[in-house]
């Protein structure tokens, strides 16, 4: 097989999706559909580079396609259709970027259940073709382009609205429909692309047209069967309205649950598990449903995540417990921790290892030391935390001013009393105790006492 580009058509407004953002940026698991695909052609070694044609909404669906690249250690190549001409002019619009004399691979930015199986499968189908598409017999074919055959080959592809009953029979008995996919060869399409016209009652230029001019031309075109070539049929379909998006949703739910299950990751009520593709979940792991893992979540042999909590690209070791109604994003927990119940942990934070954070904690950019405890009702922002600090109930570090964030260092062994506020910058040195209800405004040298509260005072209660 020569060299393959792909290209991912993601210019469309998706008319029939009622949304401010683009279509392709509808997420599934987590993940907008442009970014499933992305990371489907990314898993294809055989497909060199990936471009993605923008149109509507152009600049925002580009920054997605640079973050996804960015993500899968690619390089993002973007080319912008000023004016959305139809399938055809979209590949019109890219051949600039597409050179040498090998094939370009097409598919659409909304088909988020494609897998690299069902690509490679097709690949290998139409290796040698000038003109190959992938099509699919349904019961219901709604829009879709019908496929015409002639003593089982190809002839044409017809869109619906173009349909002619008197020349292909009744609408309804056209049931192979063509997926959207396609492989060109590079030296056929610069060929036939001059020769697409706009004569349609779309008014644009079809892709499906270089279909009968490739035949005309006397080109090696193949309409490969997605039931004979054995691809998975759920892979193939479409997301244009929200019902499609919810059940192409609960299919990859499905697929990433049977996925999990049998790699050995042990799963309770799997129903109400929800991971993403892009996460790594390893055999060993144990989840309790509800629960959500999103983004590049890596969860660790031996964890066990409990029931209602949430994931977001977070980093979770072996053998640490994340318990009921936690929230965790953008941070690391380390062996042995014991996080929650109803526990968040926000960008940039670290629980090292054994330490624990309690019922209605809170950290943000807080490295919580190795075997230091927060338990109940306590915020940390901002903070370098040492290890053995036990921390009472109530405890906060005030690390924002108004304009500025400061830190707070606190050094290993200290104890600090319950309702207690830090007002960073401030540090606590190692050993050192702060007195339960103090405002530490100035720094605690290591080993002593800190109080920093009014005295009481007792008086006669008014009857």
């Amino acid at each position: 097989m020569n060299t393959i580009d792909a290209l991912i058509l993601a210019a469309g407004k998706g008319t029939r999706m009622p949304s401010p953002r683009p279509k392709v940026l509808q997420t599934l698991l987590g993940e907008t559909m442009l970014a499933l695909v992305t990371a489907t052609l990314a898993a294809m070694p055989r497909v060199r580079h990936a471009i993605t044609l923008v149109g509507n909404e152009a600049d925002m669906v580009s920054a997605e396609a640079v973050r996804v690249a960015e993500r899968l250690g690619k390089k993002a190549l973007c080319v912008r259709q000023e004016r959305q001409l139809g399938t055809g002019h979209a590949l019109m619009t890219a051949m600039p970027e597409l050179q040498g004399d090998g094939s370009v691979l097409v598919v659409n930015g909304d088909a988020p259940l494609l897998t690299p199986d069902v690509l490679n499968r097709f690949i290998d189908a139409a290796e040698g073709a000038d003109v190959a598409f992938l099509s699919l017999v349904m019961d219901d074919a709604a829009s879709y382009g019908r496929v015409i055959r002639e003593n089982g080959a190809v002839r044409a592809i017809v869109e619906a609205k173009d349909f002619d009953p008197s020349l292909y029979g009744p609408l309804e008995d056209a049931r192979e429909v063509n997926t959207g996919i396609y492989l060109f060869s590079l030296p056929a399409a610069r060929r036939l692309l001059p020769s697409l016209s706009c004569d349609n009652r779309g008014g644009e230029y079809y892709i499906t047209d270089l279909v009968s001019l490739g035949l005309a031309a006397g080109m090696d075109v193949r309409g490969v069967r997605a039931e004979g070539a054995g691809c998975d049929a759920n892979a193939l379909l479409g997301v244009n309205t929200p019902a499609e998006l919810a059940a192409a949703e609960e299919i990859l739910s499905n697929r990433r649950r049977e996925a999990l299950l049998a790699s050995g990751v042990i799963l309770h009520s799997p129903s109400s598990v929800r991971v993403s593709p892009m996460a790594s979940v390893e055999k060993g792991v144990e989840l309790f449903g509800p629960c959500e893992i999103y983004g590049d979540s890596v969860v660790r042999s031996g964890a066990r995540v409990l029931s209602h909590c949430v994931l977001r690209d977070a980093d979770i070791d072996g053998g640490v417990e994340i318990r009921e109604f936690c929230h965790i994003e953008k941070a690391v927990v380390r062996r042995g921790a014991i996080v929650g119940p109803y526990a968040r942990l926000r960008p940039q934070a670290l629980v090292d290892e054994d330490a624990h954070v309690g019922n209605f904690v809170e950290l943000k950019k807080t490295h919580l030391g190795k075997g230091s405890k927060a338990n109940h009702l306590t915020y940390l922002g901002d903070a370098e935390v040492g290890p053995g600090v036990n921390f009472g109930a109530g405890t906060i570090t005030c690390n924002y001013d108004g304009k500025n964030k400061f830190r707070t260092v606190i050094g290993e062994g200290c104890f600090i009393g319950s309702n207690t506020a830090l007002v960073a910058p401030v540090s606590v040195g190692d050993g050192a105790l702060v007195g339960a209800g103090s405002v530490i405004t100035e720094d605690v040298p290591a080993g002593k006492l800190a109080l920093g509260r009014g005295r009481q005072v007792v008086k006669e209660r008014k009857r």
